[in-house]
């Protein structure tokens, strides 16, 4: 019998060709018509601009093993992230850095002097309990409601005191003028878009690939299946769904440069939607090049039935109907579940792939030794 893969995004094509390369057969399968998952990206015919369909994915790692691993599979260039935001009608850099408090406070402070500015400015909260004391504690209210409160609300659509305080604990705050949105020594795009990577992954012998294909509908017997998708829908809501964040994207074209940056955040929350992005700065090797430029305004909202999953909500409710699924697939056998939707965890790509290489490690060694294959190979309680 042969294994199937369930999802054809990053976690599933590593683990399908760290299959196929010991030897074993793999059928990997996704209900989409297109190849990896939120991160599929494609060449817009009218523009020629190469666009994240499912908005953008930015890859930075520190990570050299993933590092090395996706460079096989691909001609990496490197790209710098920014981001700007708008709020009270002026624009800023984010994250948080010296020139954002030098403009915002209208002052020119030196990295000592604004340390010590924001450290009066914050709130003495020795352990944050949720977003809006973690906030509060690093930056203090003003910077907080101009940059955090309305954007926050937008995205998530409940109060930030509703919120865990690990969401913030993310996003830096610095006292240079460094302004790259992340600060891995790895930061790239792939030339040609990451559905080409993720076709390369999976371009080897012993993988059959169908998409199109709900694994409802596959009538065949499996060594063992590995699940990308989510974990509720494996179980057929049998507990519930749980909550996600969806995404509404409002596309438009423009001929020239519309606002000069990828990603534009709209920080007040009069206005509707989250950020503006911009997608030929996501290729700035051709980006000159083109005339014309594609662009999406995000509105998030709840996720319904027929959405597509994008951030896990995690609140209180959820984590209780979490973890009677773990229950379920930890008592079920013959299934593993793996990734962002598989283990209900926010990941970033870096950590899927990283994720994805040592499932496929243990996987392949239990196998060999005739030992049963876990649930998870990421408790996704605690994490």
């Amino acid at each position: 019998m042969r294994y199937c893969i369930v999802g054809a995004g990053f976690s599933g094509a590593v683990i399908g060709r760290a299959l196929a390369e010991a030897g074993h057969k793999v059928l990997a399968i996704d209900d989409r018509a297109t190849l990896g998952g939120n991160c599929h990206s494609e060449r817009d015919a009218e523009t020629g601009v190469m666009v994240h369909i499912y908005g953008p994915h930015i890859f930075h790692t520190g990570n050299e093993r993933v590092w090395d691993y996706v460079r096989r599979f691909g001609d990496w260039i490197p790209y710098n992230h920014r981001v700007q935001a708008v709020s009270g009608g002026r624009v800023f850099s984010l994250p948080v850095n010296l020139l954002t408090i030098n403009q915002f406070f209208n002052k020119v402070m030196s990295p000592a002097e604004a340390r010590a500015f924001i450290a009066a400015q914050a709130e003495k909260i020795a352990e944050p309990k949720n977003f809006e004391e973690q906030a509060l504690s690093m930056i203090g209210p003003d910077l907080y409601r101009a940059f955090f409160r309305g954007y926050t609300r937008k995205q998530w659509g409940v109060e930030p005191t509703q919120l865990p305080a690990s969401i913030l604990k993310r996003l830096p705050v610095r006292f240079t003028y460094e302004d790259s949105y992340f600060a891995h020594p790895y930061q790239a795009m792939p030339r040609e878009g990451y559905t080409e990577v993720v076709k390369a992954i999976l371009a080897v012998d012993g993988v059959e690939l169908r998409l199109s294909t709900r694994f409802e509908d596959v009538d065949e017997k499996f060594a063992h299946v590995i699940y990308s998708g989510p974990i509720d829908r494996y179980f057929d809501y049998e507990y519930g769904r749980l909550g996600y964040r969806t995404l509404d994207f409002e596309r438009f074209t423009h001929r020239g440069d519309y606002q000069g940056t990828a990603v534009l955040n709209y920080c007040d929350e009069e206005v509707p939607f989250t950020r503006i992005t911009e997608h030929k700065h996501f290729a700035p090797w051709e980006r000159d090049k083109l005339e014309g430029s594609v662009l999406y305004r995000e509105f998030s909202r709840l996720c319904g039935p027929e959405d597509i999953p994008y951030y896990p909500i995690r609140q209180t409710n959820e984590e209780a109907m979490l973890r009677r699924y773990v229950s379920r697939a930890e008592s079920t056998g013959g299934v593993s579940f793996v990734g962002r939707l598989g283990s209900y965890r926010y990941l970033d790509m870096d950590v899927t792939i990283a994720e994805a290489l040592d499932a496929s490690s243990r996987m392949i060694a239990a196998i060999r030794d005739g030992a049963k294959l876990p649930a998870f190979f990421v408790p996704p309680l605690g994490a």
